[in-house]
């Protein structure tokens, strides 16, 4: 009898640990992309107010002496001393800028520090030093009436810089004229291909007079209550909503965000409750930036997140579930979209998510907590971390049939096959009896063929439906709304590309 009982209390906990992570049903979702977290190329036209837009936060610039004809360029690529004498520019010839107004700028260079005035400031020389820009770190960029790749630069000390020679660049010019012997002209390059228009470019380019009633404009209109309806309405039960890490510090975040998003987060949570559709809260970009990309709001590409900042960001986790950990439409809390390896490394990513976890635990045990495969690793590095967080976890990963050379040159057919697969695969290896659901995350109705009719689109995406359907989290599309129709849910909904 003793025995009996024994085995029968065995297999209750079996049976408890093998559901503790089940969903009832998997999630049929969508990304609210570019409303809380700006993403430029979904929605551009939001940019086309900022004076100087071309010279936004992060813009990558190279400048060119004419009358030397050669680049400048921080020795050794940071450092030391800038010199004039590249005839071809790369890396350590290309500054990062950092927009403090629309004419004025530091100069960050490739290894991360900023260029500035010679002896702390009070000489003329020009040097890359600096871990922190000041004063004597900020120039004036100023452009030629009628070509405004030609420009000079203005120190601080009310000089311009020029090109004395190759090996001698100074902020010490007083004269004037844009003719090509003028030492202190310049022949600008700007590398458009490797712009950011994220939500640092978006407030920091429109400033502290206009970004607020800016941004909320755009949130009180590019979702709403009927855009909840209307997903109901279509099929879909869930929405992920990307959140950035200055939504723990509304009303007043750190400048350039400025505040009311919280309150945008607010509304999607009553009407998600009264549309049936549940919320999946995503931490979309963290402070320091997990992966260099506009959509972490990263100031100028470069990755910083690490240890020093994993408190930071297990602070916003603890302000979410705090906030939403008992509202009855949270599904569950994303504690990061794709890091990024190797820039975030393995260890400190679980450092971070099992901090993250334990914050989300104190407030809900019913919220599942999510957690992002690092893009350019091993889909599966995270199962044995993850199967170890005892109850509702997930793990998220994104499929794209676009970001990588395999896609270049496949057609319709090879694609589908692909999801059906390849993609199958991928999936099957992750899901495991007792250990943590799986989301897809992100997925899209675009491709890389151009020229393909409706007909091919509604079997791409009938095939994902039917592989990311066996997904035990669910999936979530890319995106709602963007200016690419294949891109926006809606569209794709209302012209019947897609059918859920």
């Amino acid at each position: 009898m003793a025995c009996n009982v024994y085995i029968k209390f065995v297999l209750v906990v079996c049976v408890s640990w093998s559901v503790s992570f089940a969903v009832a049903q998997p999630f049929k979702a969508v990304n609210l992309g570019n409303w809380l977290v700006t993403e430029g190329w979904m929605q551009p036209s939001r940019f086309d107010g900022i004076h100087n837009k071309d010279l936004l936060d992060g813009t990558q610039v190279q400048f060119k002496s004419t009358k030397l004809q050669k680049y400048i360029c921080p020795e050794n690529g940071g450092g030391t001393i800038v010199v004039a004498n590249r005839t071809s520019a790369s890396g350590w010839e290309t500054f990062r800028l950092w927009r403090i107004n629309e004419n004025t700028f530091n100069f960050r260079v490739f290894n991360k520090q900023f260029v500035g005035l010679s002896q702390q400031g009070s000489g003329t020389g020009l040097v890359a030093e600096s871990n922190d820009p000041s004063n004597s770190e900020t120039f004036q960029i100023e452009k030629e009436n009628d070509n405004s790749n030609r420009v000079r630069i203005k120190a601080n000390n009310g000089c311009y810089l020029q090109a004395i020679s190759e090996d001698k660049v100074t902020a010490d010019f007083q004269g004037s004229g844009w003719e090509d012997s003028n030492p202190s002209v310049f022949s600008m390059t700007v590398l458009s291909d490797k712009t950011l228009r994220g939500e640092y470019q978006i407030t920091n380019g429109y400033g502290p007079d206009r970004a607020p009633q800016v941004m909320q404009d755009h949130w009180n209109t590019y979702i709403t209550d009927d855009d909840f309806r209307f997903l109901s309405s279509n099929g879909i039960n869930a929405v992920r909503i990307p959140v950035g890490w200055w939504i723990a510090k509304d009303p007043s975040p750190p400048k350039p965000y400025v505040g009311g998003s919280l309150k945008a987060l607010d509304n999607a949570f009553t009407w998600a409750e009264k549309y049936g559709i549940k919320v999946i809260v995503d931490l979309h970009a963290v402070q320091g930036s997990q992966n260099g990309n506009a959509h972490s709001s990263s100031r100028d590409g470069y990755l910083e997140w690490g240890d020093s900042y994993i408190q930071d960001t297990v602070d916003v986790i603890d302000f979410l579930a705090k906030r939403y950990g008992n509202n009855p439409s949270l599904a569950a809390i994303e504690l990061m979209n794709e890091p990024v390896a190797p820039g975030v490394s393995l260890e400190t990513l679980k450092k971070y998510y099992q901090a993250g976890y334990d914050a989300v635990r104190k407030y809900t045990s019913s919220a599942y907590v999510i957690l992002s495969n690092r893009l350019s690793a091993d889909s599966k590095e995270l199962l044995s971390f993850a199967g170890g967080l005892q109850t509702r976890v997930v793990i998220d990963v994104h499929y794209y049939n676009l970001y990588e050379g395999k896609f270049n040159n496949m057609n319709a057919q090879q694609n589908i096959d692909y999801i059906n697969n390849d993609r199958s695969s991928q999936l099957g290896a992750l899901t495991t009896s007792n250990g943590p659901l799986v989301f897809v995350g992100e997925w899209t109705g675009e491709w890389k063929i151009n020229g393909a009719s409706k007909e091919d689109y509604q079997r791409f995406t009938k095939a994902q439906l039917e592989t990311y359907g066996r997904a035990t989290f669910g999936w979530a599309y890319w995106a709602y709304k963007c200016q690419f129709d294949h891109w926006s849910l809606k569209w794709m909904i209302e012209k019947q590309y897609i059918t859920l």
